[in-house]
């Protein structure tokens, strides 16, 4: 299997110094829109995860403690240079989304944009996701999705075998991943081509209280 974490930091280091020419116009929209959704505050710690060259980082507020991530150092470097340019408050660091060196509750608002359909194990990087944030803490995804109502036909996994082996999964569905790693999912959006593209955000159901009993 191509979906590596080894695999993804290699190809990433290699599309690093390209990134922007392919993915910066496609998306402008796409990830100005997932982010006007979260209900943003002065002093919020922020983190992205699979945060790539910083294409995020011109729809984001600068009142902000920003955190960057990626597993791989090229888009990191460039990372670091477009946010110094921007004025962030700003640490960043090369780090696999699926083990996130960050202690339990720590931040207030995760992003994930084009990062779930990448992963080797999307389950794990929800559940390192919501493990980081705070109780009241708040999810933004914008990816490339199956529809949540049917997995994917014998064509598409088909396709798939190649799109997962040069860039991404064209077969994972939103709301069973998001919702398994405790989840509430407040806002769903289409964003590109049809229903592929969506933008969610999503609040921590804290772990205490996904089996608890109703109240009578």
């Amino acid at each position: 299997m191509l979906n590596t974490t080894a695999w993804n930091r290699l190809r990433y280091d290699l599309y690093a110094p390209v990134y922007d020419l392919v993915a910066d116009r496609a998306f402008r929209r796409a990830r100005r829109k997932a982010l006007e959704a979260v209900d943003w505050a002065a002093g919020q710690r922020v983190l992205i995860l699979g945060a790539g060259t910083g294409l995020d980082l011109p729809y984001l507020p600068r009142d902000i403690e920003l955190h960057g991530t990626d597993l791989s150092p090229a888009m990191v470097a460039r990372f670091r240079a477009r946010a110094d340019e921007l004025g962030f408050d700003f640490t960043t660091r090369v780090m696999d989304a699926e083990q996130l060196d960050y202690p339990d509750d720590h931040f207030d608002v995760v992003i994930m944009h084009l990062i779930l359909a990448v992963m080797p194990n999307p389950a794990r990087g929800l559940s390192e996701a919501h493990r980081v944030l705070s109780n009241d803490g708040q999810l933004c995804v914008m990816d490339k999705f199956q529809p949540d109502s049917r997995p994917a036909g014998w064509g598409r996994r088909t396709l798939n075998l190649v799109t997962n082996a040069i860039a991404t999964d064209i077969t994972r569905q939103a709301r069973p991943l998001l919702e398994g790693a405790g989840f509430d999912i407040v806002r769903d959006e289409p964003l590109m081509m049809g229903t592929l593209f969506r933008a969610l955000l999503a609040e921590k159901f804290p772990r205490s209280c996904r089996n608890a009993s109703p109240v009578p």
